[in-house]
């Protein structure tokens, strides 16, 4: 057991400390500034962005420019980065340093997806050594004084593991911290996080923060991770999905590791929240999204309604609501709508517990990753590759 006499924990990237280790994964479609926002009112951390590419970053598209998009309550200001090109990514990173719109940015080496990793990029960079050599350098110098991370998997499958590699390259690179998702690229998102891994890179890599990702679901489990691997801070992603309470929650737990607050203190803060706090979180949500949505003539309600359907599910995990009533929510059409629908509720009906908590989104299932032809057949990027790679990020929309 640690001792409550534990230091504060924090985290340190470049100039920015963090009250509490504890960061948001980016997820896409998901952590655009509504619910970024909306994370933040309830614990501290670091709010990243969803996956923003660096060509169309380079390019301004319209979409890509609303993605990085910060309110001014945000700070630190977060943005992940997907690229396959060292000075493409060097020049989408130049970019927001010289416009000052990012205080933080991480770059993605995770993601398990087939139109990313059938060109390389992703999860499946990191096997081609010196691209991502080339890559990390090229960040890290443009950024200069503003922090650049790294958040990669374990590899693309069991076979072919990368991280230890690429976490040597990455720290020996200058990047800020390095953040290991505990499975593989064919793991996708199911089974059990390997936190194993996570000690292991820990221990090979001794001068930058180390954080773990991958099936923290509570404050408990943030802990646990941290005492069971020494990592220096958590990712969470899918765990706080209809949940933004969970952050909360995380502060408390990490309080309680410090000596800040007693168990007993930080039990009684824990969210458990009635139906209709789940219900005013809900609208709260939708108001933000259509403030981020809003463009001149149109101020977002409809688009906001839209997005906060694939929300529906996540917020009334555990909860007695109707399947009527569930299935008219996931088709809102207005804001009057959903407070129609959401005073047919019963308010003051309260958190069923262990149903409301636990697994939530997609895990998927174990299958082969996508790759281009040969990627396997070396650990250098062959010339014939170099053409996949440049198609593969100009396919590859921003967020």
């Amino acid at each position: 057991m640690t001792s409550l006499a534990t230091a504060t924990p924090k985290l340190q990237l470049g100039p920015i400390a963090l009250e509490v280790p504890v960061v948001l994964a980016p997820m896409a479609g998901i952590t655009n500034t509504a619910f970024r926002r909306l994370c933040r009112e309830f614990g501290a951390g670091l709010y990243v962005s969803e996956m923003i590419t660096s060509r169309a970053l380079v390019e301004r598209g319209e979409k890509t420019m609303r993605l990085i998009r910060h309110h001014e309550s945000e700070t630190p200001r977060s943005i992940q980065l997907y690229g396959v090109d060292p000075h493409t990514v060097a020049e989408a990173i130049t970019m927001l340093v010289a416009e000052d719109r990012a205080d933080h940015i991480d770059l993605n080496f995770g993601c398990p997806v087939p139109k990313v990793t059938r060109k390389g990029g992703g999860a499946a960079l990191p096997w081609k050594l010196d691209l991502f050599r080339d890559i990390v350098e090229a960040a890290v110098k443009a950024g200069g004084d503003v922090p650049v991370t790294v958040k990669m998997r374990k590899g693309i499958d069991s076979n072919h593991l990368t991280y230890l590699e690429a976490g040597r390259i990455a720290s020996g690179a200058g990047v800020s911290s390095i953040a290991l998702h505990a499975r593989t690229a064919s793991e996708f998102y199911s089974g059990q996080a390997d936190w194993s891994a996570i000690a292991r890179l820990k221990a090979a890599i001794s001068d930058v923060p180390v954080l773990g990702n991958g099936d923290i679901w509570s404050g408990a489990d943030a802990i646990r991770m941290v005492e069971e691997t020494g990592c220096d801070g958590v990712v969470v992603g899918r765990g706080c999905l209809g949940r933004p309470w969970l952050f909360g929650d995380l502060v408390a737990a990490f309080q309680v590791r410090s000596g800040e607050l007693t168990p007993e203190e930080a039990a009684a803060r824990r969210a458990r929240p009635t139906l209709g706090v789940v219900a005013a979180t809900i609208r709260r949500h939708t108001v933000l999204l259509a403030e981020f949505l809003s463009t001149d003539g149109d101020d977002g309600e409809e688009w906001a309604c839209r997005d906060i359907r694939k929300h529906v599910s996540w917020y009334f995990k555990g909860y007695p609501v109707g399947s009527e009533l569930r299935s008219a929510l996931a088709r809102v059409e207005s804001l009057q709508q959903m407070d129609d629908l959401l005073g047919q509720l019963d308010w003051s009906e309260p958190y069923p517990g262990d149903d409301a908590e636990g697994p939530r989104g997609r895990a998927g299932h174990p299958k082969r990753t996508v790759l281009p032809e040969g990627w396997l057949d070396s650990r250098e990027l062959a010339a014939a590759h170099r053409g996949e790679l440049s198609e593969g990020e100009a396919d590859t929309t921003g967020g």
